[in-house]
This record gives structure tokens, C-alpha cells and sequence, in this order.
């Protein structure tokens, strides 16, 4: 038995030794159960602000399309009262002959009746036919339940504003109206219009309109009929009342979708599917004070939570305008708070059963993630202890993802740039080491080569012409010449000269610089491209030891192309905006691989003998690194290669090192 629990346990103690394992073990604890009350408030809070702003989104989403319900309906009465103001057939009803006989009336509230049974309009109509005095010639009422009658001629309707506007203006007029209830009498509907004001809590102690309680809302159109001779003829009024009509706010309901909707004339609702706690529709209740400040007295949309009739919506209102454009009435949308609030307290009933899953999982989870952790920070700890002691061949597997990974790539780096540094180190000691012994053999065998020179030179003046040794002289004279060349390259070479910075253009140094090219016999069959940035800064830099760099590079490559090509000078700023990037590339013959890493080796040259001292991109390197810059080499053989040159737009304030030093040597 107790073998079997040390089995179990054995793997487990191993997770608990380490500062960093008890550390580690003790944040997932931690983070397991105290943040839980606080994270599941958060997520609470996110879920309850998401679905909020989701249920606005409906409503407002609800209440455009209740809105194209609305002005789909305005569009169907405009449609009638146009069609049939311009009916061939009404001119001839309408004419002095035929006007007062019988047969033409009853034709012409036939034609009426077709057109108000036939019309794609549900709901409670009113179709007539006035003369342009405002006198009612015919018209008939269609109810909502179906049933139509004619209504009462001779009846005047001159004073209703929209007549009036329309038979000012002579062109179709509609809008949203209300229809008092002596102009509703005459036609059958004051009675239908005719609804009690019912007490409602919030509502403002004053009516927005005093004709609330008798007076009708309808969508009205009147759309002038002319005669032969262009005259007004007559008056077509279509309209379409709202008043205990709720076709248009259910089929809003049933085919949008939407959960309640309201038509209010001025803060009374006369047509409305929200239902009051008896359940029945709320037709007679006022609107919240507070909503009919902001729509009926203001002219904006309300949008948000409101007070309707006995509980809180989710709610949209948006002003209904008569023809003059002035405020009559509102269309509403909205959506129960309780469905909204029932969502909610799901949802967090929900957050809280993930939180206990959530600890639960961790607290068996926490283990072998803390191990998964430490092992790989113990085996950097141990690389980093190597590398400490010198190994710069350590690496650490970089294993998985994430920032453990990111962490292994980081420290295999560092290693390699830390390789890198010491060698470039290395490279620059070696560098002032070889410039040192340079001077002081070129001091050394100076003197006796100019001696050497000068002998030579008196000797091959006073020999004849014809002597045996003539040409033995001349080959010592050149040969020392070339020395002297030798001697003059190691003099610079080892020169530990400092970089007078000054403001340099970069790209005029390679303009400048090219021209001076292009003469050269060297550079006969080389065509010289530039591709300089034309917004390249003004740099510091020695623009004299800048020119000796590009002389150096563009040498070497009109010599790598014996047979002609093109050299390229390119210019460009880095990302940053810090570093200007020089690029000199040649098509000629290529660097072979193996010879790259000594380019820049002093004495290192694949020139012929005779032809090079190997001292050119040693110096070039050496410029550079004064320069605090940086230069790259891309070769392929027998296609080009190509030199990209890194400068700092402004050279840091730095005291010189010896490794500056003996870079400047170099």
C-alpha cells in the first residue's frame, strides 16, 4: 500500500522543489480563486452591456423597418389619389352637363368603390371626390372589418389645411394629418375616432394637442384633377385613419417581427399592440413625459429604456410630420425589458457554473503546467551558465509555442550576436594589431626604397640608351615605383585618422562621384545607373572618407566586369527613418562563396599579382566602422554582387576605444 501511494506521490513531490516551482504553483492558486468573484462581475458586466447594445441594435433595426411599413402605406394612399385623379373617365363625370345628374354620380361612386375595395390599402379608408370649392361630390368609407358606404355629400372640407395646401400649391400633397372630429362626422368615423384619454403614469399633466381624445391621425393625400384646359377640376382625398385601426402596427408586428408597436397622435396612442395589465390594447394611454420632451417638443429620436404604460421597454421613437412639416404624432417600437433582464440573469447563472469549472480544471491543471514552465526556464539557466563560462556552442532546443518558444529563439539569438561581437572583436584587434606592424614596416623600409629610387633613377639617366643594363634599370625603377605604392597604402592602412563629421548629401557625393567615373578609362564599357531616394536626409558623415568608400567599391566592381556591365548606386532610408542604406552593384564575374568571409582581411586579394594590394576593403571596412556603420555583401557567381553600405543618419557622441581605434586603423 505504501508503495503504491509513493508511486503516485513521487512524480508529484519533484513539481514542489525550486523557488520558481512553489512561486509558480501559488500564482495559479491564486489566480484560480480570487479573481473568480471579479472575473465573473466582469463577464457579467460584458454580456450585459453586449446584449444591451444587441437589443438597441434590434430596436433601431425594428424601427427602420416599421418606418418602410409606414412609408410604404403613405406611398399606397398617394398611388389611389393620383390614379384616380388622373382617370380619362373623371373629366366627363365632373363636366357642368353631367355633374348634377344621377346616372353620373352613382357612376362616379362606383368607380370610387372599385377603387377602394380593389386598392392593395387595409385598414379603415375614406375615398372623395370635392369639387375645388372644398364641397364633397362623392365618397365612400371602407372600415377595417370590411364593411363600405357611401358618406354624406355637399359636405365642405375647404378649411382643412392639406386641402387648402394642396389647392394653393396645385400639385399632390400628403402627410401625416390630423383630422378633426367635425370632418370626421360627416363621413362615419367620428365615433371610431372617438377615444377616452386614459390616466397614465409619467405622462405629462398638460396634452400635447388639445384635439387628443376626438380628433383623428391618418396618412391624407389630396392630389389635384385637371380638366381639358388644365383647370382644376376637383380635389381626389385619400387617407387612411389610424384611430382603433391596428392593421398597420400588427402586420409591422407579425411580418417584421418587431415585439410592440405604436402610432401616437401627439402623446395620446390611438393605434398600438401593447397591452395593458388587463390585457387588453393600450389605445387611450398617454406617452412618459420624459419621451415626449425629447420627440413632440424637440423633434429627435428617442432611443432606449422608457416607462410604457405599466412596465419598462427597450424602445425607439421616432416623429410623425404632417404636410407643413410640423410635429403631429409618433411611431414607436420596442421591446419588454423582462425578456431582455430574463436573458441576462441566464446568462450569469451561466458565467457563475463556468467560474467553478474554470477552478476546478485549473487546480488540476496547475501542476503539470508549472513543470511544463520551469523545465524550459531551468534548461536556459543551464545554457546560460555554459555560455557564462565561454561555450558559445551551447544552444537550447526551441521547443512548442508561444512565449517559452519566443524566449528559446531569443536566447539562441543573443548567442549567436554575442559569437558575432567577439569575433568581430577579435577581427578589429587583429585589425590594429596588422596596422600597427604595418606602419612601422612601411617607416622602416621607406627610407631605403626612396634611396633605392633615387639611384635607380640617376643610374638610368646616365647609362646610353643602348646599354645591356638599360632595361634592367628601368624594370628597378618600376618595381620600386611600385613598392613606393605599396608602402603609400600601408601608410594609410595603418593611419589612425578620426572622421571630421560634417552635414553630408549623400546623394550628391554619388552624383559628383559618377561624373568623375564616367572619364576614366576603367569605365568605358560600364554604364552607370543611379537610383538615388529623393528624399534621402542630409547625413553626418566625412564626406571625404564617404568618397574614398564608393571609389574603393566601384573599382572593385568595374574590375569584376572585364567584358562591360552595369554598376548601380542606389540610395534608400530604412523603415525607422534613422539609417540610410548605399548600394553598389556590379554584373559582373561574382564572389565565390568561400572568399566572402575575407573580403575584408588586410593583404587579401584574387587580383593577379601586380594588380592589387588587398588593402582597399580593409580600409573600406575600417571607414565604415568609424562611421559606426555596418557593410553587407551579396554575391552570386556570374551574375554580380552587390555591396550595401549602413549609415546612421547622425553618429552617436562617443568617446574613441581602443577598438574604435583600431577599427580606424583598419
Amino acid at each position: 500500500m505504501e508503495r503504491g501511494l509513493k508511486r503516485i506521490f513521487q512524480p508529484l513531490r519533484g513539481l514542489f522543489r525550486g523557488y520558481l516551482h512553489r512561486v509558480l504553483l501559488a500564482a495559479f492558486f491564486f489566480v484560480a480563486f480570487v479573481p473568480v468573484a471579479f472575473g465573473s462581475l466582469a463577464i457579467s458586466r460584458v454580456i450585459q452591456d453586449y446584449l444591451a447594445n444587441a437589443t438597441t441594435q434590434r430596436v433601431n433595426r425594428d424601427m427602420n423597418l416599421a418606418q418602410a411599413f409606414y412609408d410604404s402605406a403613405r406611398r399606397q394612399v398617394s398611388a389611389i389619389a393620383v390614379s384616380i385623379a388622373l382617370d380619362n373617365e373623371l373629366p366627363t363625370y365632373l363636366s357642368q352637363e353631367n355633374i348634377s345628374k344621377d346616372e353620373t354620380l352613382r357612376l362616379l361612386e362606383r368607380m370610387i368603390q372599385n377603387r377602394i375595395v380593389s386598392n392593395e390599402l387595409e385598414g379603415t379608408q375614406f375615398i372623395g371626390v370635392f369639387r375645388p370649392d372644398g364641397r364633397l361630390v362623392a365618397g365612400r368609407v371602407l372600415f377595417a372589418y370590411g364593411v363600405h358606404r357611401p358618406v354624406r355629400r355637399d359636405m365642405d372640407w375647404s378649411s382643412l389645411p392639406i386641402v387648402a395646401a394642396a389647392l394653393r400649391q396645385g400639385v399632390l400633397t400628403s402627410g401625416t394629418e390630423i383630422i378633426p372630429a367635425e370632418y370626421l362626422e360627416p363621413i362615419g368615423l367620428a365615433e371610431q375616432a372617438h377615444i377616452p384619454l386614459i390616466e397614465t403614469p409619467r405622462a405629462a399633466p398638460q396634452l400635447f394637442d388639445p384635439r387628443e381624445g376626438t380628433a383623428g391621425l391618418a396618412l391624407t393625400a389630396v392630389a389635384p384633377a385637371r380638366g381639358p384646359s388644365d383647370e382644376i377640376i376637383a380635389l381626389i382625398v385619400v387617407l387612411q385613419m389610424f384611430n382603433r385601426d391596428f392593421t398597420l402596427v400588427d402586420r409591422i408586428k407579425q411580418v417584421a417581427g418587431v415585439d410592440t408597436a405604436t402610432i401616437f397622435l401627439g402623446d395620446w396612442r390611438v393605434s398600438t399592440n401593447v397591452l395593458t395589465e388587463t390585457g387588453e390594447r393600450a389605445i387611450g394611454t398617454r406617452l412618459s413625459e420624459e419621451v415626449a420632451k425629447v420627440v413632440l417638443y424637440e423633434g429627435q429620436e428617442y432611443t432606449g429604456r422608457a416607462f410604457v404604460v405599466k412596465e419598462n421597454f427597450i424602445t425607439r421613437y421616432s416623429p410623425l410630420r404632417d404636410h407643413a412639416n410640423q410635429i403631429v404624432g409618433i411611431l414607436y417600437v420596442g421591446a419588454r425589458e423582462e425578456a431582455f433582464l430574463s436573458l441576462v440573469h441566464d446568462f450569469n447563472r451561466r458565467v457563475v457554473l463556468i467560474a467553478i469549472v474554470s477552478i476546478l480544471i485549473a487546480v488540476a491543471l496547475s501542476l503539470p503546467v508549472a513543470h511544463s514552465i520551469t523545465q524550459p526556464i531551468i534548461s536556459l539557466v543551464a545554457a546560460s551558465a555554459k555560455v557564462a563560462g565561454g561555450d558559445m556552442t551551447v544552444r537550447v532546443p526551441e521547443k512548442g509555442r508561444g512565449e517559452l518558444r519566443q524566449l528559446s529563439e531569443a536566447f539562441n539569438r543573443m548567442v549567436n550576436e554575442l559569437q558575432t561581437t567577439e569575433d568581430e572583436l577579435l577581427h578589429a584587434r587583429n585589425l590594429a594589431s596588422i596596422g600597427q606592424l604595418a606602419a612601422g614596416v612601411a617607416h622602416e623600409i621607406n627610407n631605403p626604397l626612396g634611396t633605392i629610387m633615387l639611384y635607380s633613377d640617376i643610374l638610368n639617366r646616365e647609362v646610353p640608351p643602348d646599354s645591356t643594363i638599360k632595361d634592367d634599370l628601368q624594370m628597378i625603377s618600376r618595381e620600386a615605383a611600385r613598392c613606393k605604392e605599396i608602402v603609400t597604402a600601408l601608410l594609410n592602412f595603418a593611419r589612425q585618422s578620426r572622421v571630421m563629421a560634417q552635414e553630408t548629401d549623400v546623394n550628391s557625393v554619388i552624383r559628383e562621384l559618377a561624373r568623375d567615373l564616367e572619364r576614366l578609362p576603367l569605365y568605358e564599357s560600364v554604364v552607370i545607373v543611379q537610383k538615388l531616394e529623393p528624399n534621402l536626409p542630409i547625413i553626418q558623415a566625412d564626406p571625404t572618407q564617404l568618397r574614398q568608400v564608393l571609389v574603393n567599391l566601384a573599382n572593385n566592381a568595374a574590375e569584376a566586369m572585364p567584358n562591360g556591365g552595369t554598376l548601380t548606386f542606389a540610395t534608400s532610408l530604412d523603415p525607422a527613418g534613422d539609417r540610410v542604406r548605399i548600394s553598389v552593384e556590379d554584373t559582373g564575374i561574382g564572389i565565390p562563396p568561400e572568399n566572402i568571409p575575407k573580403l575584408f582581411t588586410p593583404f587579401f586579394t584574387t587580383k593577379p599579382i601586380g594588380r592589387g594590394t588587398g588593402l582597399g576593403l580593409a580600409i573600406t571596412y575600417g571607414i565604415i566602422k568609424m562611421h559606426r556603420g555596418q557593410i553587407t555583401v551579396q554575391s552570386e557567381v556570374g551574375k554580380g554582387t552587390r555591396f550595401t553600405v549602413i549609415l546612421p543618419v547622425r553618429i552617436a557622441q562617443a568617446q574613441p576605444t581602443a577598438s574604435d581605434e583600431g577599427a580606424a586603423a583598419v
